[in-house]
């Protein structure tokens, strides 16, 4: 998979990194000379440009990219960058970085981005997800609005626990898309048991969080 990213600050390197040790190519594009740190990251190729021009963007190649990751520090640069890759040049994916989560509510499909990641948002669901069980917590959305990513630590009370994947009855256009049990990510079956502090990822859609929250947890209001 060939993924540009666009910006590469601390965070954009960290992103090259992962996926370079995942096998892809990447390219980084940035246009501060100082940000162009080559030995950081000697994997990955380099371009010093500016992502949110037409004439950077085909320079990239980003007709032949699958994914644009925006990176940058900057929430209207990470927007144009993920129009223009959308509009111009029909890439695949695009994900975006969120730098203000004020601004999260722009970052959707009439930007041209898919997946929207906000670092503040998505850290302080990690730490509700850490501490709460029996809360249905939010991950991260994708496509702003139409579809999240949420997770719930299953108590041991829940009326789900000891029931079959295939029987139990989620809320409409929800789906189980991992279990993971003792630190260890299990693909889930219709066969396969809930237990007790199971830990659940669904995908869903906003409109059925509550419902999915009282299925599981009965009782519980959602944090």
């Amino acid at each position: 998979m060939r993924v540009v990213i666009a910006g590469a600050g601390s965070v954009g390197r960290s992103i090259a990194r992962e996926l370079l040790g995942n096998g892809h190519d990447v390219l980084l594009v940035d246009r501060d000379p100082a940000a162009v740190r080559v030995t950081s990251v000697p994997d990955a190729q380099w371009l010093l440009a500016d992502a949110c021009e037409i004439r950077s963007l085909d320079e990239a190649g980003l007709s032949d990219a699958d994914v644009v990751v925006a990176a940058t520090g900057d929430n209207k640069a990470n927007l144009v960058v993920s129009l223009l890759s959308k509009t111009e040049y029909g890439v695949p994916r695009t994900v975006a970085r969120v730098n203000n989560p004020k601004n999260e509510w722009m970052f959707d499909e009439a930007w041209g981005v898919d997946v929207a990641v906000s670092t503040p948002r998505l850290m302080t669901a990690l730490v509700e997800e850490a501490v709460s069980i029996g809360d249905l917590v939010r991950i991260f959305t994708f496509q702003q609005g139409q579809a999240t990513m949420v997770e719930l630590t299953l108590p041991p009370t829940s009326p789900v626990v000891g029931q079959m994947v295939g029987d139990v009855a989620l809320p409409q256009d929800t789906t189980l898309v991992a279990i993971i049990r003792e630190e260890r990510p299990i693909a889930p079956s219709l066969d396969d048991t809930l237990e007790a502090n199971d830990e659940l990822m669904f995908v869903t859609v906003p409109e059925s969080e509550d419902e999915l929250q009282e299925l599981l947890s009965p009782g519980r209001p959602r944090p």
